[in-house]
């Protein structure tokens, strides 16, 4: 047995996507970016602003059950829509740059650089939906 098993510090550290403990699709983020902190989220925002590609960001929370069952399929989904940029933003790893935010799972949708659409809430199929409006 290691001296880290444990102690707890290691898990205690996991912030973000690790953070959640889910089961993730192919045990890796496929293509999602995660923000772990408001200057992160802020220089996303602002990559996204400048690069004017389309982009889907999902705010959430590990303590939500709605945000932890549609973790997965936004993992998935990351890897369809290739021409997307999907983004995890943590409300509480994040809550500068997220103190609008009123419901969690939250997801806004980017088309060249500008907020073109929000949606509250979860559904998998509906998520799609919305993804391929976007994409």
């Amino acid at each position: 047995m290691s001296a880290e098993a444990g102690n707890g510090k290691e898990e205690a550290r996991k912030t973000g996507l690790e953070g959640t403990g889910l089961p993730l699709p192919g045990g890796s983020h496929g293509s999602v970016r995660c923000a772990g902190s408001d200057p992160q989220l802020r220089q996303m925002l602002d990559s996204l602003k400048s690069s004017k590609s389309s982009a889907v960001i999902n705010y959430g929370a590990s303590w939500c059950g709605v945000c932890n069952q549609i973790l997965p399929p936004f993992y998935k989904f990351s890897n369809e829509f290739k021409n997307l940029t999907f983004v995890y933003a943590h409300v509480d790893e994040c809550p500068e740059t997220t103190q609008n935010i009123q419901y969690t799972p939250t997801f806004h949708f980017y088309r060249d650089g500008e907020r073109v659409d929000e949606m509250f809430g979860a559904g998998e199929e509906r998520l799609r939906d919305r993804l391929w409006l976007h994409s």
